[in-house]
């Protein structure tokens, strides 16, 4: 069944509070095979929040995940993430098309501060394969 073309526009509440950590960091960095030696987050960071902003979306949503590809991922920043920062994000749905029996989603995910202030902003393509 393709995804409802009226969720483009919308905007998912926003993910818990995630506090940053040189732990959480260095735990990040060792998952993607790396050593954590201080200062900022990899570029790759907010993938942390993204992801349960786009969870939360899915399920919300009744999106099976077993159907989903991920097609692209892209970051701009106003700023680095740095240890202290407490992050949340807000997913909106960007884009919908339907090509060939599956549905392209577009999402940004806002990456904000305690103060509100964006911090960046993620883009993501998720294909929703159809029914075989």
């Amino acid at each position: 069944m393709p995804v409802d073309q009226s969720l483009v526009g919308r905007v998912f509440p926003p993910t818990p509070a995630h506090v940053v950590t040189e732990e959480r960091i260095a735990a990040f960095v060792a998952a993607t095979g790396g050593e954590y030696a201080g200062g900022p987050a990899p570029a790759t960071f907010p993938i942390v929040l993204a992801f349960d902003a786009m969870n939360a979306f899915l399920e919300a949503e009744q999106v099976e995940l077993h159907r989903i590809v991920h097609g692209e991922q892209r970051f701009t920043y106003e700023r680095p993430v740095v240890p202290g920062d407490e992050l949340v994000a807000t997913l909106t749905v960007s884009s919908l098309r339907q090509i060939a029996g599956n549905d392209i989603i577009g999402t940004t995910s806002a990456i904000t501060d305690a103060s509100g202030a964006l911090v960046c902003s993620t883009s993501a393509t998720l294909v929703h394969r159809g029914p075989a």
